[in-house]
């Protein structure tokens, strides 16, 4: 028997070891290179057949697919975003109420596409008489407000930081001209942006003309009011489901009763209020400074028609029109002036009164109280959704919803003229007139005046008298540029 020496086994050891670490190594690769092929041949068998799956599946789960479509839609793509090189940055307040406000928007939107300019998402207002707080995205869809409009101008949500306040950045306030067409704004505002690179608008009231404006201008001003300007999911359901209630009782209309403190206050209408009322509503237009007009001639006011009618003079004026009893009246507008006794000459003609607050539980309407431009979106919803719709003051909300149901198929919209009305009202109150005399006089009237197709009227140098391009946004109602399409060829004039 041999024996090694213990240095020999040493060497030999040294030898083996080498070895066999290569040889495990070996297999470990063989091992993880298996590993890997298997999982590639797994996933390629696995991705063929969802491919086949796609290709045939039974037709037993191809209605279930369908419905799984319809059920969760995809969303629309975006329009293609408009290219262009932004001369600044544009901001803006709006003031007033939320009709205003609303045409104030769609004007500021006109303006930045007309000068190249990126539209910061506006501010509301916050300081007036009702002191909503709530901000753009409150009553608006913001997302769908600046996707939809992408295509024509860049809107931000806010101004980017070097040129915040806090970083000691001022930005030119000013208020433009009211009643302005683009030369105005090609001309005078445009250069303003070399010098500053932001503007802010801190007043937008009717600061675009109604008449004399591109018609590609005029379109835009549509699209953005029509279309870009949805309410928030959250309004927009309870809205509907106040349109739902009203429909299934049956036709309804809307009354958009504008015998509200701050009208009156402002207005200097005290008709049908007692002297310790009038003496609040006079306080009242004290009390704001921008109120300008202090001391007025109610009854003088009245004759000239700029006063709403008041309660009880609308209740006449619906029976006169031919509305039955029984049919469906939506006070749409906020707490009546002197509240159920004014309103019980009313309620006494037509019993099936209803307001948001009667219809909805206190629960749903939470969240909307103490912010009247949502209060005010509701009624907008119900307004423009009604059988018949009925302002009694030409306000802001009552040429926006006119405007809304023209475009939605003039739709019946009563345009009450008041002037003519009060000498009518009168007449009938102290006996000169008999109930039909002043039934046939009050159809008269009216009946050109329910919001069927017409040329808008235009008073040259007289923009405040002349009719409101939102409550009869012709341009954008018609297919030619003349309109003869929608008005006849008789005295027709280009739309510019």
């Amino acid at each position: 028997m041999e024996v090694r020496s213990e240095s020999e086994v040493h060497v030999r050891s040294e030898k083996v070891l080498p070895l066999q670490g290569q040889m495990i190594q070996r297999t470990r690769l063989k091992v993880l290179f298996i590993r890997v092929c298997s999982s590639i041949l797994i996933w390629t068998c696995l991705v063929q057949l969802i491919a086949v799956w796609e290709l045939y599946q039974p037709r037993l789960f191809s209605g279930f697919a369908v419905h799984v479509e319809q059920t969760l839609p995809s969303p629309l793509p975006l329009v293609p975003a408009r290219n262009y090189t932004s001369n600044g940055f544009l901001q803006v307040s709006c003031n007033g109420g939320l009709n205003q406000m609303r045409a104030a928007i769609c004007d500021m939107v006109t303006v930045a596409r007309l000068l190249n300019l990126t539209l910061v998402v506006p501010e509301l207002d916050k300081t007036s008489f009702w002191a909503d707080p709530s901000n753009f995205d409150d009553i608006f869809d913001v997302k769908h407000f600046i996707d939809s409009l992408r295509d024509e101008v860049r809107i931000i949500k806010r101004l980017p930081k070097r040129f915040s306040r806090r970083y000691g950045y001022q930005p030119l306030e000013m208020p433009p001209v009211s009643w302005s067409n683009e030369k105005y704004y090609l001309q005078q505002i445009l250069p303003l942006f070399s010098k500053h690179q932001v503007i802010h608008f801190n007043r937008t009231d009717t600061r675009l003309a109604n008449n004399g404006i591109p018609l590609e201008l005029q379109k835009l001003r549509c699209r953005v009011n029509f279309q870009a300007l949805k309410f928030t999911p959250d309004i927009e359901a309870l809205g509907e489901k106040l349109v739902k209630m009203l429909q299934e009782r049956g036709p309804f209309v809307a009354l958009h009763l504008r015998y509200e403190m701050d009208m009156l206050a402002f207005s200097g209408c005290t008709h049908g209020c007692t002297n310790e009322e009038a003496e609040e509503l006079k306080r009242l237009r004290y009390a704001f400074p921008w109120w300008r007009e202090k001391e007025i001639v109610s009854e003088e006011r009245r004759s000239q028609g700029l006063c709403p009618l008041t309660p009880e003079e609308a209740a006449l004026i619906l029976q006169a029109m031919g509305f039955e009893k029984d049919i469906q009246i939506y006070i749409a507008s906020g707490d009546i002036y002197g509240g159920e006794r004014r309103l019980a000459a009313l309620r006494a003609a037509f019993p099936k009164i209803v307001k948001k607050e009667m219809l909805l539980e206190p629960g749903e309407l939470r969240h909307f109280q103490n912010h009247s431009s949502q209060m005010a979106a509701l009624d907008f919803i119900v307004s423009t959704a009604s059988s018949v719709f009925v302002p009694t003051y030409d306000g802001n909300m009552a040429k926006v919803v006119e405007g809304h149901r023209r475009y939605l198929g003039f739709k019946k919209t009563i345009r009450l003229d008041r002037k003519r009305l009060v000498d009518l009202l009168d007449l009938h109150q102290n006996g000169t007139l008999t109930r039909d005399e002043f039934t046939a006089a009050v159809r008269q009237l009216h009946e050109g005046r329910i919001g069927q197709p017409a040329r808008r009227r235009v008073i040259a140098e007289k923009p405040k008298e002349e009719d409101y391009f939102y409550a009869n946004p012709q341009e954008c109602l018609c297919e030619s540029n003349t309109c003869d399409d929608l008005f006849g060829p008789e005295n027709s004039t280009l739309v510019q």
